[in-house]
């Protein structure tokens, strides 16, 4: 498979068997997730991977139990691996102190950055991750942490000043319950209205 065929062939999937992944996939599949460039090269982003009762735990802490009977996508819930990439954000400003790189006054603060690079490397590593998936014939959803995100950081212990962008699962598809989004059958834009040759 090639990354266009991956990419062609990558859909969020919101419904899976609780078939667990094979044994070392998981790792294999974030080790080359994290291969993704990094501002600097700092190599800032860490991955908290939850199976098992970790998955359950992230559910009760974003999804409470009362909620989830008018949950769109139950079988979202049933993914046997949910990834959580962060944007290590000391990482970065620690190299960006180092020698090198001082000369572009981003190392004293968080706030210094126009743009938080912890977050856009985070999200390299989630689309890599989600490519990958695909070539390894899965099927996985990215979906974001929206307002959860403090309270997933307390309760896996994710250090301070750690960011998310979003958690991605993983799994087999289960094809018999699987539906499409309503934002699926928006369709794809057409080349011409999203290249700008020259200006915009």
């Amino acid at each position: 498979m090639t990354v266009a065929d991956a990419l062609s062939d990558r859909r969020s999937c919101r419904s899976f068997t609780d078939q667990p992944l094979a044994p070392g996939l998981l790792d294999d599949l974030v080790d080359r997730a994290r291969r993704t460039p990094t501002a600097g090269n700092c190599q800032g982003v860490e991955f908290l991977v939850l199976e098992g009762k970790g998955v359950v735990d992230y559910w009760d802490v974003t999804l409470p139990v009362d909620l989830r009977e008018t949950f769109p996508w139950p079988g979202l819930l049933v993914a046997p691996v949910l990834v959580v990439p962060w944007g290590m954000t000391d990482r970065y400003l620690d190299r960006y102190g180092e020698s090198d790189k001082v000369n572009a006054g981003l190392s004293r603060s968080a706030g210094d950055w126009p743009v938080p690079y912890w977050l856009t490397d985070a999200a390299f590593a989630a689309m890599a991750l989600q490519l990958l998936v695909v070539e390894a014939g899965l099927g996985c959803c990215f979906f974001g942490l929206f307002g959860h995100e403090g309270a997933v950081a307390e309760r896996f212990d994710v250090p301070e000043g750690a960011r998310a962008v979003g958690a991605v699962a993983i799994g087999h598809p289960d094809l018999t319950t699987a539906r499409s989004s309503g934002s699926a059958e928006r369709g794809r834009r057409p080349l011409d209205e999203v290249l700008h040759r020259g200006e915009w």
